[in-house]
Parts: structure tokens; C-alpha cells; sequence
């Protein structure tokens, strides 16, 4: 294998996801940004229809945002305080970098949602490898912001879309320890003409 072999498999073979809330600064600057995104977007699309977009959150946006969101969660709720008021905050004060995956479908005579939708999951793990490659701290989080009417209106997210993931970037706070993977083995097996279920 030659050495650039060996370092992609390296970096695969130990990317691991930081905590949003445990990262600081410094994040990527704008050309920075704008190289990761161009990587992201290197993923299967069949049609090259590109069913997904970003929205970037950076600088004063990212306090304004968590501000709103946490606002939000209050009037549904009733008052947050403590741990989880600090852990909402800083989901999207501390990453230096929020980029918002959002899933765009559109009717396609031969791209059935489901693999437009794969489309953009395979989007947010492209940003995720593009950011441990240029040396950042990165997380794929979704949460109750993904999922609420009234937070993707504020994101500006169409009731058409959805949001595939929220993508931190920033510096690494925390070392980080290696977590138990799957089994692969048991997860794995061989098709034979006698696997159909009956």
C-alpha cells in the first residue's frame, strides 16, 4: 500500500466523534469552510440532483440561535435551568462551526426519496471526514431541533425538507477515548438461495 493508503485507512480506522458542548475554538475560517463543504458534497446522487443544501452558524449567529432555540423549548416546557439549560446553550455556542445538513427531496421520475434521503446522510459523514482531515473536532447530532415544526421555521427550513443532521465543528476540548464498536462478525452474513423468508 503506499502512504497515502495507509493514512486514509489510518483516519478511518480511528475517526471518532467529539461532544459538541466540549469544544471550543479555534474553528475553520471561511475557505476552510468552504473546502469541507465541496468535500461533503462528493457523495452518491444519483440524477445529480443534489436533494440537500447547508446552512453555516457561525460567530454571533451561533449565540443568537441557541438563544432562540432555548426560548423555544421554554414556552413548551416551562423554565430550563441548570445542567440542561447550560447543554442547550452550548450545543451551539461552543462548536466554532454549526453546518446545518438539510435533506432536500424532489420528485424524481427514477430517484425514489428514500435514496435522496440516504444522500444527504451520506453528506453529513463526508463533512464529518472533512473536518478530523483538516485537524477539527467534529460531532453529527440531530435532537429535538431537528425534529420541530417551529425551530426549522426559525432555520429557515421548508415543511418540504428536513434537517439531516446538525454537523459541529470546532477544537477539541476533552481527549478522546476510544467507546466499544459493534460486532461486525455477528452482524454480518452470506446470501444463499434458502435465505428468503417465508
Amino acid at each position: 500500500m503506499t502512504d497515502i493508503q495507509n493514512e486514509v485507512i489510518a483516519h478511518l480506522s480511528t475517526r471518532r466523534s467529539a461532544v459538541a458542548r466540549e469544544m471550543d475554538g479555534p474553528g475553520p475560517d471561511e475557505a476552510g469552510i468552504a473546502e469541507m463543504l465541496k468535500i461533503a458534497a462528493r457523495v452518491p446522487d444519483h440524477g445529480k440532483i443534489a436533494p440537500w443544501r447547508f446552512i453555516v452558524v457561525e460567530g454571533e449567529a451561533r449565540a443568537a440561535l441557541a438563544e432562540r432555540l432555548l426560548k423555544m423549548a421554554e414556552e413548551r416546557e416551562g423554565p430550563i435551568e441548570g445542567m440542561r439549560r447550560d447543554n442547550e446553550l452550548a450545543r451551539f455556542t461552543r462548536p466554532a462551526v454549526t453546518v446545518v445538513v438539510v435533506s432536500a427531496p424532489r420528485p424524481h421520475p427514477k430517484v425514489p426519496r428514500a435514496e435522496q434521503v440516504a444522500s444527504a446522510a451520506a453528506v453529513c459523514m463526508n463533512l464529518i471526514h472533512a473536518a478530523h482531515a483538516y485537524g477539527f473536532a467534529a460531532q453529527w447530532l440531530t435532537g429535538w431541533q431537528a425534529f420541530d415544526d417551529g425551530a426549522a421555521r426559525l432555520l429557515g427550513v421548508t415543511a418540504e425538507e428536513t434537517v439531516a443532521g446538525f454537523i459541529s465543528i470546532g477544537t477539541r476540548g476533552n481527549p478522546l477515548d476510544e467507546r466499544d464498536r459493534p460486532d461486525v462478525p455477528a452482524l454480518t452474513s452470506r446470501w444463499k438461495p434458502d435465505n428468503e423468508i417465508g
